[in-house]
């Protein structure tokens, strides 16, 4: 088995010395490297530029970043261990700040100049809180940041994903994993914080895995059960994130999206932040101007006091990466709220803003003043704009099933499946790309049985969710369950429907079909695995940081599977 699949991922699988190991963006050369995202150069790793924008300058700078985070780690754990409270606003800083570096949220080196000098002060309060440390503390920790960025760009080189070409491949190949697991999470419990939802359990986990992945004397397997506890925390992360969004603004009920054009100013919310369109369309309200989501932001109709706001009038465009082609010289203002932001073409970088932890370089930003956000800017730009001079011919789609709206369903869909009307599901989710190979989601949804159901979360979604699957009974095929930040709804579904079936839910008609892009959709996976989820397809491409050894673990503890293609997939599950 894991002979076959590393020949199916041969094109990006990354042997030991194949990779540059120059520095990471240092002043004095144009280098860098950074093997996070599914899209990396070759499939091995960027040296160059960012596949995504980024380029060496930002590279090194997100770098330094995590490597002080790391100290702060260390000291953070110190202070854990001997019960002294750490305060809130550190708490919020270290999930920001990894969340920072996560694929394309922030592209703005003077933004990681402040992170990186606020990230020092706070290293040395811990530091100053620790009475005596007679600990053994890694470089990280005692790494003192200098004042100007030209300097921190040097120094950047002691950060580097390669800097220490003697460190055992599958430790490096663990760490990365756990940093990147940690950037996922990060989002989550950013998501959760901005609507006041925390857990003190969550937020020490942090600590714990950042002081991990500077702590030199562990070994793979305590690096492999870290990664493992990481996927439990993350699971309770998205647990409480689920609690915020619900409680805030209700639980998602089957909604139809206007997916067309309307006449009028618009503005189009991009990215994951419901608290920024809440305050958007309060802020719109009555002024004629239509509010679209985009992407991830899709879900937002099925909210009941989202949907409430009745100018919030339907979804433009897809994915995330056909931004540069769908906000090409349109009418309108466009609102980058979290990740996910391409580098703006000229045509529309002058309507295009950015919030929260997001930046580019010259675009404008709008900041939060004591918890609010003033989009004056944004709406102006709307109204100086126009918008669309006339309706196109209307079509709609159904969002809306979350665990809540599905599990209401629950007595039809087990006694759909006790008659044999429904013979399986498929939940074909995860992040969308602009790689080749992602055809496969679409023909793999097209060529489902028609008795069986497809439950879809993420922005993997647009590959099918405009096509027509019809209906079994009372549900529709397709049931968009949400966003990634909605991944504990497709968990909290299979775990009910185990329980109503007395299984497991390796035992359920279910087959995982993921696609994976970024550190959250990492983050996803490893809580799938440390729940005990087997026989998850996994594509288009195995992620380059993954070295053999742990492919191995993961091929014969979980029975990870890459997909091949939709027939033969289809033929195997369905027997």
């Amino acid at each position: 088995m894991l002979s076959k699949i590393l020949n199916f991922f041969n094109k990006n699988y990354t042997k030991k010395g194949e990779i540059n190991m120059s520095c990471n963006g240092c002043s004095s050369c144009n280098s860098m490297f950074c093997f996070q995202c599914e899209q990396t150069a070759g499939g091995k790793g960027c040296t160059k530029f960012g596949v995504c924008g980024k380029d060496p300058r930002v590279a090194a700078l997100q770098d330094l970043l995590v490597y002080e985070l790391k100290g702060i780690g260390f000291y953070g754990e110190k202070l854990i261990e001997k019960d002294i409270e750490i305060e809130d606003r550190i708490d919020k800083f270290v999930m920001d700040g990894i969340f920072s570096t996560l694929t394309n949220v922030n592209f703005d080196e003077d933004r990681f100049v402040e992170l990186l000098k606020e990230a020092e002060e706070i290293k040395k309060e811990l530091k100053g809180k620790i009475a005596q440390c007679n600990c053994n503390a890694p470089e990280e920790a005692l790494y003192e940041l200098p004042e100007d960025k030209e300097s921190m760009l040097k120094d950047a080189k002691r950060a580097g994903i390669m800097y220490n070409a003697a460190l055992n491949e599958d430790v490096r190949s663990l760490r990365e994993m756990l940093i990147y697991g940690l950037k996922g999470m990060g989002a989550y419990a950013h998501h959760a914080y901005v609507l006041g939802y925390s857990s003190k359990e969550v937020n020490k986990f942090f600590y714990k895995a950042l002081a991990a992945a500077a702590n030199n004397s562990l070994t793979v397997d305590d690096l492999f059960n870290l990664n493992m506890e990481l996927g439990q925390s993350n699971f309770k992360c998205m647990e409480i994130l689920d609690k915020a969004n619900t409680e805030s603004y209700g639980n998602p009920t089957p909604t139809e999206v206007l997916v067309t054009k309307k006449k009028g100013p618009f503005i189009v919310v991009s990215g994951h932040d419901l608290k920024d369109l809440k305050q958007l369309l309060e802020q719109t309200e009555g002024k004629g101007i239509n509010i679209y989501t985009h992407g991830e932001m899709l879900p937002c109709h099925a909210y009941p006091e989202l949907k409430k706001y009745k100018h919030l009038a339907g979804n433009y465009g897809g994915a995330w990466q056909d931004q540069q082609k769908e906000f090409d010289k349109i009418p309108g203002a466009v609102l980058m709220t979290t990740n996910c932001i391409q580098k703006p073409k000229d045509s529309y970088k002058d309507r295009i803003f950015t919030s929260g932890v997001v930046g580019w370089p010259d675009v404008a930003y709008i900041q939060e003043v004591n918890g609010k956000k003033d989009f004056t800017p944004v709406i102006n730009k709307a109204l100086e704009l126009g918008g669309w001079k006339e309706d196109e011919l209307e079509k709609k789609i159904l969002v809306g099933f979350g665990h809540n709206a599905t599990l209401s369903y629950a007595d039809k869909i087990i006694d759909a499946v006790k008659q044999g009307q429904i013979k399986h599901f498929f939940l074909i989710g995860g992040c969308d790309g602009a790689k080749p190979g992602r055809n496969y989601y679409t023909e793999f949804a097209q060529k489902t049985p028609k008795d069986t159901v497809i439950l879809t979360l993420a922005c993997g979604k647009y590959r099918f969710n405009k096509l027509d699957f019809g209906t079994i009974g009372e549900l529709p095929r397709l049931l968009d369950v949400g966003q990634c930040n909605d991944a504990y709804s497709a968990v909290k579904i299979a775990l009910a429907l185990a329980d109503a079936f007395e299984c497991g839910v390796n035992d359920l008609p279910l087959t995982l079909i993921l696609s994976w892009y970024e550190q959250k959709a990492v983050c996803i996976l490893l809580t799938l695995l440390s729940l005990g989820i087997k026989n998850i397809h996994l594509g288009p491409t195995l992620p380059a940081f993954v070295s053999p050894n742990v492919l191995n673990v993961l091929v014969e503890k979980f029975n990870v599977t890459p997909i091949s293609t939709p027939e033969e997939d289809l033929n195997k599950i369905l027997g």
